[in-house]
């Protein structure tokens, strides 16, 4: 014989697993071992026909070879059924959600998880044998779930329980039978014990939990001791709650708690009970009701751990500012740190808070120059070291703030924000603001720690003796001198780069005087904050950067490299790459420094940003990652590479001067790998932002041939164009119209010259192209006057624009007609002739060219001649 049975006071997940089962074993009795809770005998008086639900006398135990024992696992709660456990070969199979206990079943098959409800174990094996259900047994099977979740709200509730659900739904699981008997009005006698148990609660404050003990006594079994605990949970907004009842001739305790801290399945263990985390409960019988509240609170005491509190979720040490720093710099720190607010210290202590909600108030009225004091909040809350963080969590919700300085005995100690917050209350939440560079260093890769006999290998003699002087003025002056940045990296994947940035930790102007009178040189200061020049007689232009820290720092004491002015120097970078220094004093020099793994990224060939707000703090960072991606053939990691899609939707490129984006989109055409890095922008879907009305598709295959074009070109020994990145610009452009062409050129302020050879380009690219590709005879050598007055960057647009092969031999023809008859005279001797150079210098030499063409014979003094006439002609004007 084969039964099924549960736990005494089934309730309705005891119930519904034991409906579930007799779908896995058809021919199994469902045997109910005792009691049932309140509304589960209702719901069972009600269907009992339907059920066919039998108690243990009605079965003959000693004939039972299987049993079944599902939503419990523990021989004392399945009553007189526990007999059959005499049978030595009786086999047992378990189904249960509940944690191991001492004592508990084992089986020959078992079926133990940690979801809300053991039906939804069951369900799932259901599910997967493609085992029909009725209606009414949907619904039985929703109730249980429904009931052990709490409706899906308990903490125990997994999406397993949800998607179980979600199938009984669809095999027509009635949620008006389930809300009519998971809602039942309590009765008289229920009314009646939570009335009692309200009365006699008694509150505690144990290690910072708030916990409530209700201690009743009644002489008769009041079924749902479960439900009222819940209800009295609801009622007094405490931590957890321990409900210990008198009836009949046994004592039952049942809990519930909202604190990890708070773990009632160890706590009840001690009376040898059982359950859940967050709910669980016990029978004691023999011993007195006043021994075992004493006993319960004894046990919570000794098992109830600290909270977690302000201290342990707390950002420290707290960055903080000056009354007197102006709104711009306070918002540049929140936006390079990931704060939404800092804290405004005084002399006399601290002052208040400004937020970014603050920054934002004073920018729109255009006053970020003005002092925060101006804009901060005066009135700070504050909490103490200890505070739980229930409490904190409750006091931002009530005061409606995000962020609670911790502070003790008037010391700052660090800064509790809602992100900090919310990571107690969801372990996976990730804030927008992170670094992304706290990777541990790749231990197997083998790094030298000082850099002196690389620099000595690789950089020019010249560089290293400017070093070394930068290095002994900096001892010299009392301050510690780094080399930082792009020279940094590229020496270490060996390219040349005289781009030297010393950082200085010390009284940077007084170094930078000394540094300029060492190297004979000049001091020139840019009028950029902490930053100067000094420019040797060999022509050495270093970049000195004055290394401070933007803020004070308060709190717990921090090492000193991570407080350090060249950590927050290097912090400003743009990539980890970048942020790489090298100490330059007689005594450390060649030391290598590096705080965010730049070398592990430069192993791998990765390009990582610092921080998740890098590119909302620049976003010309988009095209400095392009560059180097496709100069170094490096790779952009992967939360970078979401950043930057991130920025680009936000149409971060917008905000800033055109002529700002501009200069950065022109390094980018200057580069031998233009077409690469163009195509990068458009991946990145940067490329609208930058030419709206230009299809990137459209003007691809013309982009993509101008480097080839331009060598070819270079083989007829005529002159190369003098800006080359023009050819890229001049092709996008010629895709719009005239007026808009120019409009480009005028918005982000090339020069005159520039627009010039753009317009001009385009107005007379299409008149070359069009006698080249012309059918009949052409006049090559007419067709070569009107090529030599277009600019040379035009001349790869024609080759490129030439779709047949006939077409380009022509080409090719007047190529040969330019270099037959290029003049013999050079710039040089124009100027000669007192012509100074400017944009009518190549102009003079054209005229001669166009001479010759003309017939002008071979002859130097000739082409002397048309020189000095048009220098004439042109000074007349």
């Amino acid at each position: 014989m084969k039964v099924i049975t549960t736990h005494t006071n089934t309730d309705f997940d005891g119930l519904a697993a034991l409906v579930a089962a007799q779908k896995l074993y058809p021919d199994a009795e469902l045997v109910l071992p005792g009691k049932l809770a309140r509304n589960v005998e209702e719901f069972v008086a009600l269907h009992r026909d339907v059920l066919e639900l039998k108690k243990p006398n009605e079965v003959d135990l000693d004939q039972v070879d299987l049993l079944v024992v599902v939503d419990t696992r523990s021989p004392k709660r399945i009553g007189k059924v526990a007999q059959v456990l005499n049978n030595r070969r009786i086999q047992i199979h378990l189904f249960d959600h509940h944690p191991d206990t001492e004592g508990d079943l084992t089986g020959s098959h078992t079926v133990v998880e940690h979801v809300g409800s053991t039906t939804t174990l069951i369900v799932e094996e259901i599910k997967r044998r493609f085992i029909t259900l009725t209606p009414f047994e949907a619904t039985v099977l929703a109730l249980g779930i429904y009931e052990d979740t709490g409706c899906m709200v308990f903490p125990s509730t997994t999406e397993r329980d949800a998607e179980a659900v979600a199938y009984l739904l669809a095999q027509g699981a009635n949620l008006g039978v389930v809300a009519d008997f998971l809602g039942r009005p309590l009765t008289d006698e229920q009314k009646s014990l939570l009335r009692n148990l309200l009365m006699s609660a008694e509150r505690h404050v144990i290690n910072g939990a708030r916990i409530l003990v209700a201690v009743s006594r009644t002489d008769e079994f009041v079924g749902g001791l479960a439900l009222l605990t819940h209800k009295l949970a609801e009622i007094e907004q405490m931590d957890a709650v321990f409900c210990v009842v008198f009836m009949e001739d046994r004592i039952h305790i049942v809990s519930r708690s909202t604190l990890p801290e708070v773990n009632t399945r160890e706590i009840l263990a001690f009376f040898g009970g059982g359950g859940h985390h967050a709910a669980a409960s016990a029978t004691v019988k023999g011993t007195a009701l006043e021994e075992v509240t004493a006993s319960l609170l004894s046990v919570i005491k000794e098992k109830v751990l600290p909270p977690l509190a302000a201290a342990d979720i707390m950002t420290t040490p707290v960055k903080s500012v000056r009354p007197e720093t102006r709104v711009d710099e306070a918002n540049r720190i929140m936006l390079r740190y990931g704060h939404t607010g800092l804290p405004v210290v005084a002399d006399s202590g601290l002052a208040g808070v400004i937020s970014r909600r603050d920054v934002e108030k004073a920018h729109k009225h255009q006053l970020g120059h003005a002092p925060v004091k101006a804009f901060m909040s005066r009135h700070v809350h504050t909490v103490s070291p200890s505070t739980p963080v229930t409490e904190v969590q409750a006091t931002m919700i009530e005061k409606n703030i995000g962020r609670l300085l911790v502070v003790d005995n008037g010391d700052l100690l660090g800064i509790v924000s809602r992100t900090d917050v919310l990571r107690t209350l969801h372990p996976k939440f990730k804030p927008r603001f992170s670094t992304l560079y706290v990777q541990p260093r790749s231990t197997a890769i083998p790094y030298f720690d000082n850099a002196a006999e690389v620099l000595k290998r690789k950089v020019p003699e010249l560089i290293i003796g400017t070093l070394t002087t930068a290095g002994r003025v900096g001892s010299e002056s009392g301050c510690t001198v780094y080399i930082a940045g792009e020279m940094v990296r590229d020496t270490a994947l060996g390219i040349p780069n005289t781009n030297l940035e010393l950082v200085v930790e010390g009284d940077g102007q007084d170094y930078t005087d000394n540094l300029a009178a060492a190297l004979e040189g000049r001091r020139w200061d840019p009028g950029t904050e902490n930053q100067s020049f000094v420019i040797t007689r060999d022509g050495l232009r270093l970049l000195i950067t004055s290394a401070q820290s933007e803020f004070v720092e308060y709190g717990m004491l921090a090492p000193d490299t991570i407080n350090s002015p060249l950590r927050h120097a290097l912090y400003r970078k743009d990539f980890t790459i970048n942020a790489l220094a090298v100490a330059l004093n007689p005594d450390r020099f060649g030391e290598i420094i590096d705080y965010f793994s730049g070398r592990d990224d430069l192993q791998f060939g990765l390009i990582r940003a610092l921080h998740s707000l890098s590119f909302v703090e620049n976003p010309l960072r988009i095209f400095h990652a392009v560059w180097m991606e496709k100069r170094h053939q490096f790779t952009i990691e992967q939360q970078t590479l979401k950043l930057i899609r991130e920025a680009v939707d936000d149409r971060l490129l917008l905000k800033l001067p055109r002529e700002q984006v501009f200069a950065e989109l022109r390094l980018l055409l200057e580069s031998e790998a233009a077409p690469k890095m163009l195509a990068r922008l458009a991946q990145l879907n940067v490329w609208p932002l930058l030419f709206p009305t230009v299809t990137y598709w459209e003007v691809q295959p013309v982009l993509a041939g101008i480097p080839q074009a331009i060598e070819e070109i270079k083989k007829w020994d005529i002159p190369e164009p003098a800006e080359p990145w023009l050819c890229y610009l001049m092709t996008i452009l010629y895709f719009t119209n005239l007026v808009m062409a120019e409009e480009y050129c005028t918005s982000h302020r090339l020069e005159r010259r520039q627009t010039n050879k753009i317009m001009n380009g385009i107005v007379k690219w299409k008149g070359v192209v069009a006698r080249l590709s012309a059918n009949g005879d052409t006049d090559l050598k007419q067709v070569a006057r009107y090529l030599l007055g277009m600019p040379r960057e035009a001349y790869p647009l024609v080759l490129l624009m030439l779709d047949e092969a006939d077409w380009k031999q022509r080409f090719y023809a007047v190529l040969h007609i330019l270099q037959e008859h290029k003049p013999h005279i050079t710039g040089k001797d124009i100027k000669s002739l007192g012509c100074q150079p400017g944009p009518y210098l190549p102009q003079a030499m054209n005229a001669v060219w166009m001479a010759r063409l003309e017939g002008l014979p071979a002859d130097r003094e000739a082409e002397l001649e048309v020189a000095r006439k048009f220098i004439r002609d042109w000074e007349g004007e």
